[in-house]
């Protein structure tokens, strides 16, 4: 089962230096608009080449808008394998309300 991570807990993770992907399922428009510092684009057309090519025991956590779709893509992306997933309460945008010098365009 994926974990639900709060802004705080993810700027932990940061600052530890741990392996850690942020995915941001948002569309390519609100992602290209402005998106976590280092967080990458997941959609249907490279969800099966991150999963491939990330090693399942690193951090993965799935941000969206708001909280609510990162939970049902959190929930898939532990089904394939990964064992460190979590949800970003809160999405983006509290993440750009708490961190707005993490959020990059």
């Amino acid at each position: 089962m994926f974990q639900h991570i709060n802004i705080q807990g993810l700027n932990e993770l940061m600052e530890a230096g741990e392996a850690l992907h942020i995915v941001d399922i948002r569309d390519p428009q609100s992602y290209a608009m402005g998106h976590i510092t280092h967080a990458q684009a997941l959609d249907n057309s490279n969800v099966q080449a991150f999963i491939e090519n990330t090693p399942k025991q690193e951090n993965v956590v799935v941000c969206c808008y708001h909280g609510n779709s990162s939970q049902g893509a959190a929930q898939f992306l532990f089904e394939q394998g990964f064992v460190n997933v979590y949800s970003l309460d809160g999405g983006f945008e509290m993440w750009k309300l708490a961190k707005p010098e993490e959020v990059e365009p």
